[in-house]
Order: structure tokens, then C-alpha cells, then sequence
């Protein structure tokens, strides 16, 4: 999860160079995101990426965008299965969460365990899982691809949770804020 600057520094002194910087990516905030994807990938550093859906939760906003709906329902899929196709598509690699129930801190997916018998959570999750596998048996158009990679909101900082030398960082400050509108 760096920023350029922050890929800079590690490679100045790395002996090999990073395989992956794994940032947040998804539909709204272009192809590129604050040219973060053709610096590391100029050097060599593929993308990985999270927060298909949003990041630290479900980004309302992205999903129910209308273009994002509109794509949804001429595939006959879910707008989440359209968020993570985009990503897939664009050639990076993502990583998924399996419902739209999840937040900083928490999710509704748990290992199972004697403790955990909630089947209908269980489920949920497996079907969520399933629904997100099957973005590879699918495509988007090449005009549905440009009109995605074409939104610009919403635009959330890629680097959300790296160090403090990269702008715009989610640090103290801001986890309290989200924590204090949780509660409203």
C-alpha cells in the first residue's frame, strides 16, 4: 500500500524489487488512480488491488451509480459483480469481500467455528463468494469498459491506509471521525 513516494524510498534500498503494490481501486476513480498504476508498473510493480466495493466500507455512492446499475442489469448481475469485473478486466489482480456487509474493523463473514453457527450469515458469505468467482465467466464490452473507466466519483485516495508521507493517509484523526459517524 505505497505511494510513489513511498515506492521510491523502498526501492532506493530494496535488493529486489516489489512484485505487487496493492492499493485501493475501484470504478470512479479512472484506470490510473493519481498515476500510482503506471509508475509502479513503469518500474516493474503489477497492481493488487482492493475496495472494489469501497473502502473502509461499502461505498454507496459507487454502488449504486447508475451507469454501474445500468451495466448490472444488461449482464444480469450485481453491481458489485460489475465493480469487481472492471478491475479484473483492466488487468489488475483484486481481492474481494464477499458481502457488502463489512466496515472498518468489522465483517459479517467469520471462519467457521463451533461458536459461529449463523447459517444464514454462512451463506450469505458463501453465495457472495461464489457470485465473485464467476466475474471470470463474463465480460464487459469495450464501450462499457470506457464508460466505466470514465467516472470520476467517487475518487477516494488510493494510498488510504499507508504511511504518513503519502498524501491524504487515513491516520488517528480519521479513524475517530468514522468511528463517531458510525454512531449517527
Amino acid at each position: 500500500n505505497f505511494c510513489q513516494f513511498s515506492l521510491n524510498s523502498v526501492l532506493a534500498t530494496a535488493k529486489v524489487t516489489p512484485a505487487v503494490n496493492y492499493y485501493l481501486t475501484h470504478v470512479g476513480m479512472g484506470l490510473d488512480p493519481r498515476g500510482l498504476r503506471s509508475f509502479g508498473e513503469a518500474k516493474g510493480i503489477r497492481t493488487f488491488a482492493y475496495g472494489a466495493l469501497g473502502e473502509p466500507g461499502p461505498n454507496k455512492e459507487l454502488l449504486q451509480n447508475p451507469i454501474v446499475n445500468k451495466i448490472a442489469k444488461e449482464h444480469g448481475v450485481s453491481p458489485e459483480a460489475v465493480a469487481v469485473r472492471w478491475i479484473l478486466q483492466s488487468g489488475a489482480a483484486v481481492s474481494v469481500r464477499p458481502t457488502v456487509e463489512f466496515g472498518l474493523g468489522s465483517a459479517a463473514c467469520l471462519p467457521k467455528t463451533e461458536e459461529n453457527k449463523n447459517k444464514q450469515t454462512r451463506s450469505k458469505c458463501d453465495q457472495g463468494l461464489a457470485e465473485r468467482a464467476a466475474s471470470f465467466q463474463w465480460e464487459l464490452t469495450t464501450a462499457e469498459m470506457s464508460e466505466l473507466s470514465g467516472l470520476t466519483s467517487p475518487n477516494d485516495n488510493p494510498t488510504l491506509f499507508s504511511s504518513a508521507g503519502c498524501p491524504d493517509a487515513f491516520g488517528p484523526k480519521d479513524y475517530m471521525k468514522y468511528i463517531q459517524s458510525l454512531g449517527s
